[in-house]
């Protein structure tokens, strides 16, 4: 059996579960995010925003310290309520994010090693909470009428005296922001600490109701501009606060200056040549776990017999294997890894050492749907009526369509009762957005596919054409 195959098969597409330290792959963004000139890491599902954040939270080494926040199965309802009356929408949660990332700075101190001693056990007694796997739990008792810090030995200290809690003032933890604000300032020494904010798309859903909408654009609005304020007011120390948040997110977040947040926003966007280095790296790990990392063709060709993928009517068309995976990609990472994944499993099952073309096309189904699953947790919150939506596909059985062709099959599935999403122009607007179509100009040879240009837009005047991915699983093919 071929080692490097049956390794190939283990690799898992959750980061969470992988071995980090084996297969992540490096590139210019960590440095960027490291050296606090990147702030927000923008990016679609897939993309590898989960493996960077899990690379930089299990990063171990001298003065360096990290926390990630997951927002995973998050109550949101609960940071609603965690407004400060003192500023306008969608500023109102500033003073929440700003308090959660000084809470958790404090208690990385509280194991820092060069803070003084005294400091240093005050801040364990009073931020011994498990926030990585009951943040709720932590961000509830942070913002408590009851809890009471002070810090002795330092001149600053504050909690809740008896008067304030007969007075029943729920907004006590406002006031403990400036103060630990300072407290920071004089105590974070030259350490380096990183505080990390992912999987914040949990409350992303019915987004097409206005008060929801707002609520959640306003929560995440005001965490970009907590962090931005953060970076300004410790520019000379290591604090560096990051987002992680997914690029359809990004794009809904409306702000005055929001320009300004170019300066410190990083795109994860990947093209042939850098999926190829990530292959070459991935690989070379899955063949050795320290050894040399190998050319792209030399690696890439020892996994397959010799020969194209021969496709078409009568197969008398034929592509390499990169380029007739890449078709069906969205050249996300994940996408390579999956279609490998299966290639790996079907050629091990048949008892071979090496995938064969035939194989490659055989995956092509179970790859398919794979995407589609994929697209429809994605897009889920958005449009909840997704895989329904999907099936129009299925039911005309076109690869390339007019859109009057898909706005009148739409609204049959409206009015009959298939579909409970009214807008027709909206729907499209997000299958354009996540790529599942794109626009087929009079030139047949060329697709314009956001995945390939994220500045592109949807051209109504011009005919739509299913991404090649999806037609297994929508029996286009």
């Amino acid at each position: 059996m071929n080692s490097l195959l049956e390794e190939i098969e283990e690799w898992k597409l959750e980061a969470k579960l992988e071995n980090s330290d084996r297969y992540f792959y490096h590139t210019r963004i960590v440095n960027r995010i490291l050296s606090g000139n990147k702030l927000y890491v923008v990016g679609r599902k897939g993309t590898g925003k989960t493996a960077i954040s899990e690379h930089l939270d299990n990063k171990s080494e001298p003065g360096y310290y990290s926390q990630k926040l997951t927002f995973k199965n998050f109550p949101f309802n609960n940071l609603y309520e965690l407004q400060d009356k003192g500023f306008t929408k969608p500023n109102q949660y500033i003073t929440l994010w700003k308090y959660l990332i000084y809470s958790t700075i404090c208690k990385l101190m509280s194991k820092n090693p060069s803070v003084g001693f005294e400091t240093r056990e005050k801040l364990q007694n009073i931020f011994n909470d498990d926030i990585e796997n009951a943040l709720p739990n932590a961000i509830d008792r942070w913002t408590s009428l009851k809890f009471d810090i002070k810090i002795l030995g330092t001149g600053i200290g504050f909690g809740t005296d008896k008067k304030t809690e007969e007075k029943g003032d729920g907004d006590n933890w406002i006031a403990r922001v400036d103060t630990l604000e300072n407290f920071l300032k004089g105590q974070i020494g030259a350490d380096k600490y990183l505080i990390m904010f992912d999987e914040l798309d949990e409350d992303y859903k019915d987004i097409i109701e206005p008060e929801k909408y707002k609520q959640y654009t306003d929560l995440l609005t005001s965490l970009f501009k907590a962090v931005q304020d953060i970076r300004a007011r410790f520019s000379s120390r290591q604090l560096y606060p990051v987002v992680f948040i997914r690029d359809d997110i990004y794009e809904i977040l409306q702000d005055p200056d929001k320009t300004k947040w170019l300066d410190y926003k990083a795109d994860l966007e990947w093209d042939e040549d850098s999926i190829k280095n990530m292959l070459a790296f991935r690989l070379s790990r899955a063949l050795s776990k320290t050894g040399e990392i190998q050319e792209f063709n030399k690696i890439w060709q020892s996994l397959f017999t010799p020969g194209n993928v021969r496709y078409g009517d009568g197969k008398r068309k034929s592509m390499t294997p990169f380029s007739y995976i890449t078709r069906s990609s969205f050249l996300r990472p994940r996408d390579y890894i999956r279609y490998l994944q299966v290639c790996a499993e079907m050629t091990l099952e048949k008892g071979f050492d090496y995938i064969e073309p035939t194989t490659l096309s055989e995956a092509d189904t179970a790859f398919s749907n794979y995407l589609r699953s994929e697209l429809e947790d994605e897009i889920h919150g958005a449009i909840p009526d997704i895989h329904k939506i999907l099936d129009i596909f299925t039911t005309l059985r076109k690869q390339t369509l007019r859109i009057e062709e898909f706005v009148s099959a739409f609204n049959q599935a409206s009015e009959s009762g298939l579909i409970k999403t009214k807008d027709s122009q909206f729907v499209l607007q997000m299958l354009f957005h996540f790529s599942i179509i794109g626009n087929q100009p009079k030139q047949v040879s060329y697709q314009v596919f956001r995945y390939k240009n994220k500045e592109a837009r949807l051209n109504m005047s011009e005919n739509i054409i299913l991404h090649r991915g999806l037609f297994r699983a929508l029996q286009i093919l």
